[in-house]
């Protein structure tokens, strides 16, 4: 079995609009929670920081650790099922994090196209990753 464990943040505005990224490197494009995966060694708090201001421009400084959900992905369901034919397992570190600089843009090359500001109601009617409603669950927003 594969282990991944990612770290993400959930940002409001003062609108009460949620930020979110776009994720391209699926079976289909979806948004999600901006954040990603830990580097090797890498301290999960320094990489959702690097992972937002890779996909989103933005600076931020975590201020709750929100929870950690835990997920086994089978084999047959991955994304990349050539290259590992085992299942993964997903730990995902959640965050409630503010913006403390930068500017939205877009992420390149990347596995996020875009960023954007959204409200619940938009949210909602987004096609999207279940780890939004985990992470918004999390954070008391849903």
């Amino acid at each position: 079995m594969d282990l991944r464990v990612a770290a993400y943040g959930v940002i409001t505005d003062d609108d009460d609009r949620v930020l979110l990224a776009r994720w391209v490197e699926g079976r289909r494009v979806a948004w999600t929670m901006p954040g990603g995966g830990l580097e090797s060694g890498e301290d999960p708090e320094l990489a959702v920081r690097r992972e937002l201001r890779e996909e989103t421009g933005f600076e931020i400084e975590t201020t709750e650790l929100l929870g950690i959900h835990s997920r086994v992905i089978p084999a047959s369901r991955r994304i990349h099922q050539d290259r590992s034919p085992v299942p993964l397992h997903t730990l995902r570190i959640v965050y409630r994090a503010r913006i403390t600089g930068g500017e939205l843009r877009f992420e390149r090359n990347g596995s996020t196209d875009m960023a954007g500001w959204f409200t619940l109601d938009e949210v909602r009617e987004l096609q999207r990753v279940k780890l939004v409603d985990i992470a918004l669950k999390m954070a008391n927003i849903l």
